[in-house]
């Protein structure tokens, strides 16, 4: 019999969930469907009368027979993560503390990354491997339900029409313009030949008023990003799958820039992007995105143990190093973080669980008994002066570091020395100084930036078009995302191929094809079928789309009613013919 833990198929009978349930012994389920029961001429009453009914037994045989299907919570804890948590409570109230350096563990015995199967890719062939087919269909299907959902004629949109679309957002992100429709302009300071020849600027204005990624008649109300989230959970999918394990990797949150009203936007003071969408991010030391989490107030991924535990900016984590494959997973991995995530016991857990974890720490989580000089102690000492501790139970190193300020940091992984050395300028002995660095903070430096990195890449050439849905930003932050980890894995093939001239080739390879070889392909599921092709007389002017036409500007009044595109009489027949 099937278990809850396998993953229940969505095609189960009521009678078939109901068993299953009753043989659980503490079944933990998020939400039961039940779908209507086939149409028939016998009665839907159940078999029982109105005040004993609602129990399982009195649904007649048609409604046992209904469709269901059961779906768990995203993320279930394990008894292991229950055990090691429970623990951190009884090792952290009786904390043993000693001065002195701890072995080094950072560099152990790690895979080397091997990035020989994307070798022989094409920036295009790269781009796909995280925006394929897959996610195209599903902007295709779900755009073309909106038009109809909201009663509007159907676009018929289809797979070529919406890569063309994607590639024109990523030429916006380096060729930018101050409105969308001044890439249609004819004008010689803003004409862009290429737009113009790939898709005419009404069907683009067409496919970004009824662009979607989710089903509008079956929402998830508990999800305040339903719009959005199975774009999400797809990209999300497709980091994972082509992520090279890399040892080190940091995790901050980022901000993806909206200035509407919106229940998940955050304001952040100081950050450079201070109004927008939080989203927790793990990432590599060169950048690549390897897992996210977009910020709504609360976790939808585990059932609170992680939250009471860690916190809820902490919670993410380990619901993203759970999300690892059971191979990736297995291997030792180093996180990083700043002082908003790092707590001893968060390094406890880390350190339980086989991985190593090193973050600047905030003074107040420090414990009583911690016998490190209070920070504002330390001013008073000499710039390079370093001091630590470690906890004797579970290894866990606190340092502290004055540099223009005390810098404390704490590790499960990392020791003082090596030393090194950083230059600094001494106003007291007017020159530049050589001041003694631990080797914890070296290698803090060294590895945290991921985030902001991935920030910087993005920001160099981020999608310019704008939109009113208040999901558009992150829609347009997902395809930057792919292209940036797209062009790190090219990258970490050895070519030095430059940002830009990456999303060139994606735009060349998209909108960049000719314009005959676009109209060729355009809606090849109904233009040859023979059926219903019936030229129609308009008031307004479209532009002949017929082969024959290619390269004037002729403009007729009409249009064939089932293809929706305009065609003069002398290329209809041509038109429809192979």
């Amino acid at each position: 019999m099937t278990s809850l833990r396998d993953g229940l198929a969505p095609d189960l009978t009521v009678q078939e969930a109901l068993d299953l349930l009753f043989a659980q012994e503490d079944p933990v389920v998020d939400t039961v469907y039940i779908a209507p029961p086939p149409a028939a001429v016998e009665s839907d009453e159940d078999s029982c009368d109105e005040d004993t009914g609602g129990l399982a037994d009195n649904l007649n045989h048609r409604q046992l027979q209904a469709p269901a299907e059961i779906r768990l919570p995203r993320r279930m804890e394990s008894a292991d993560d229950i055990t090691i948590i429970e623990n951190l409570h009884k090792t952290s109230s009786s904390r043993t503390w000693v001065s002195g350096n701890m072995e080094n563990t950072h560099k152990r015995p790690f895979p080397t990354r091997d990035f020989d199967k994307y070798k022989d890719f094409s920036p295009i062939e790269l781009f796909e491997l995280f925006f394929d087919d897959e996610i195209i269909d599903l902007l295709v299907e779900e755009s073309n339900k909106y038009a109809l959902f909201i009663e509007a004629n159907n676009p018929v949109i289809t797979r070529s029409e919406m890569k063309c679309f994607l590639g024109i957002l990523i030429l916006s992100g380096y060729n930018i313009l101050p409105s969308k429709r001044l890439y249609w302009d004819n004008n010689l300071d803003t004409k862009n030949t290429l737009i113009q020849n790939a898709m005419r600027r009404n069907r683009f204005e067409l496919i970004l008023r009824f662009l979607h990624c989710a089903d509008n008649t079956n929402p998830n109300l508990s999800n305040k990003i339903w719009k959005i989230q199975p774009l999400v959970d797809k990209i999300k999918k497709k980091c994972m799958e082509n992520y090279v394990p890399d040892q080190n990797l940091s995790y901050d949150e980022a901000m993806v820039k909206y200035y509407g009203q919106h229940s998940c936007k955050q304001y952040i003071k100081g950050k450079p992007i201070r109004f927008g969408y939080k989203v927790w991010s793990l990432c590599t030391t060169e950048g690549y995105l390897v897992n996210f989490e977009i910020y709504q107030g609360k976790s939808l991924r585990s059932s609170g143990l992680y939250d009471n535990a860690f916190g809820k900016c902490v919670s993410p984590l380990i619901s993203m190093i759970n999300d690892f494959p059971n191979d990736i997973r297995a291997l030792p991995m180093n996180f990083h973080f700043d002082n908003l995530f790092t707590s001893l016991q968060l390094l406890s857990y880390l350190r339980e669980r086989g991985y190593g974890g090193t973050g600047t720490i905030r003074e107040n989580r420090l414990p009583k008994s911690c016998p490190l000089v209070h920070k504002k102690s330390l001013k008073q000492k000499n710039r390079g002066f370093s001091c630590a501790s470690i906890s004797k139970e579970d290894g866990v190193i606190v340092s502290k570091w004055v540099d223009n300020s005390v810098v404390s940091v704490a590790s499960n992984c990392i020791g003082l020395e090596p030393n090194s050395f950083v230059k600094r300028f001494s106003k007291k002995e007017k020159k530049i100084i050589n001041v003694p660095r631990p080797f914890i903070v070296a290698e803090y430096n060294r590895s945290m930036g991921g985030v902001d990195r991935m920030d910087q890449n993005l920001s160099a050439y981020r999608i310019h078009i704008r939109n009113k849905k208040w999901y558009w930003p992150l829609l347009t932050w997902l395809i930057d995302v792919s292209i940036q980890n797209a062009w790190l894995n090219m990258r970490g093939t050895g070519k030095s191929i430059r940002h830009l001239e990456f999303r060139r080739a994606i735009v060349q390879g998209y909108p960049g094809r000719s314009q005959s070889m676009f109209r060729s392909s355009l809606l090849p599921d109904t233009r040859f079928d023979g059926l219903h092709h019936y030229i129609k007389k308009i008031e307004k002017k479209r532009r002949c789309v017929g082969l024959n036409c290619t390269g004037k500007s002729s403009a007729v009044r009409f249009e064939c009613m089932k293809c929706n595109v305009g065609l003069c009489i002398e290329c209809f027949v041509a038109f429809h013919t192979r």
